[in-house]
This record gives C-alpha cells, sequence and structure tokens, in this order.
C-alpha cells in the first residue's frame, strides 16, 4: 500500500481539529494563519496577532478587505464580534506573561528535546532578527509547529540537534507534518498518528531523531 502524504491545507485541518473551545490562540505567519479558515465555528475560540488584535476570524473576502484590519504577517483579516484591537506593547504582555493557550508557528527545524529553529538558515534574504516568534515560544503554554517533514531536497526537518539558529530551548509541545503528528515528551518524540499507507520504520526512515510509537 502507498502513502498519500497530506497537502499544506489537510496539514492545517488537522491542527485545527485540536484546538479546544475556549482557547487563546496566536497562529504564526505564514503556513499556522490559514488554521483560522478552519477552525469550528461552532467553538469560541480567540486568536490573538502579536501586532494588537484579539477575536480574529477567518480571512475576508476580497471586497470585504479592510486595510485597518491586518495580522503579523500583513494579511488581510476579519474581526469577529467582541474583538478588539490594542498596542503591540500590550500585545506582547499577553505573549509574555503566559496569556497564551496556544501558539502555532512554522520551523526550519525541531529537534528531538523541542528546540525549535524557525527564523534564520543562512540565506542571504532571510528574516533579519527573530521577531515575536521568541515569545510565543517561550511565553506560550503550548508551542505547536506546523511544517513540511522534509525540505526541498529531502533532508529532515526533524533532527536530533538542531543546526540553525534557535528560536527557543525546549518548547514544542507537539508538530504536524505532511506524514505524521508527533509528541514531545519526556521520553523522546513519540509518535500519534501516521498518513495512512505508510509504515513506522518508513516514518523512521525520513526522520534524522529516534522516534517512539505512541498509536494505539
Amino acid at each position: 500500500m502507498t502513502y498519500q502524504k497530506l497537502t499544506r491545507e489537510q496539514i492545517v485541518q488537522r491542527v485545527a481539529q485540536d484546538i479546544p473551545e475556549g482557547a487563546y490562540v496566536n497562529l504564526g505567519i505564514g503556513l499556522p494563519t490559514k488554521i483560522a479558515n478552519y477552525l469550528d465555528k461552532d467553538k469560541e475560540i480567540f486568536l490573538h496577532s502579536e501586532n494588537g488584535v484579539l477575536g480574529m476570524g477567518p480571512a475576508p473576502s476580497e471586497e470585504d478587505r479592510d486595510p485597518e484590519l491586518i495580522n503579523a504577517g500583513k494579511e488581510y483579516i476579519t474581526l469577529l464580534k467582541g474583538g478588539s484591537y490594542f498596542h503591540h506593547g500590550d500585545s506582547f504582555t499577553m505573549m509574555r506573561g503566559g496569556h497564551i493557550d496556544i501558539c502555532v508557528l512554522g520551523a526550519f527545524q525541531v529537534a528531538a528535546n523541542g528546540d525549535l529553529a524557525n527564523w534564520h538558515t543562512g540565506a542571504a534574504d532571510a528574516i533579519p532578527a527573530v521577531g515575536g516568534a521568541m515569545d510565543l515560544a517561550i511565553g506560550a503554554k503550548n508551542v505547536y509547529v506546523t511544517m513540511e517533514h522534509l525540505t526541498k531536497s529531502g533532508e529532515s526537518k526533524i533532527v536530533e540537534r538542531c543546526s540553525y539558529p534557535l528560536t527557543g530551548i525546549g518548547c514544542v509541545d507537539r508538530i504536524y507534518t505532511d506524514f505524521a503528528v508527533i509528541d514531545v515528551a519526556e521520553q523522546g518524540l513519540v509518535v500519534k498518528e501516521i498518513v495512512p499507507g505508510m509504515t513506522f520504520d518508513e516514518l523512521q526512515k525520513f526522520t534524522a531523531a529516534k522516534l517512539f510509537d505512541g498509536r494505539k
């Protein structure tokens, strides 16, 4: 049986399933922002952006775009009833003070102990500073990472130790890739789900860190 890896849209749909009622959630720049479009409309979930917004909804249609309403990635957003916007200093106080239940970030690498590298690869056009990702990685109660399992050249993004500059140390709780869902636990990287058709041994071959099978 051959496996079918998840698309980027399917990855964010899978993350959306795990965000509970009443959670205060920050969605990082890039792929994580798409999660807003797949949240259960019957759940009250409070989306936060570090530029000073709380209570975001899904992305607006082109005709409903408001240049006054953007997220930290400069993407157009909607504001739900009861939502608010405020100074980014207050926003960072929320992040650093442990008031965000979940943040979802992209990553270049995640280490077996939960170290996160998501801001610099050494490329000439790379982002010049770590920005708010550092505050989120350390301040949020739970840190989820969404990313493709492999780089474009076929190297594992899940590694024993990060070779890129770190965003946060031991901060990642769960990893969502196009191959699997993996928890970072005391014993190491525990596999909770694998895409249909892929075996645990195949997943291990694609992963540059030891995995433990935690599927029931």
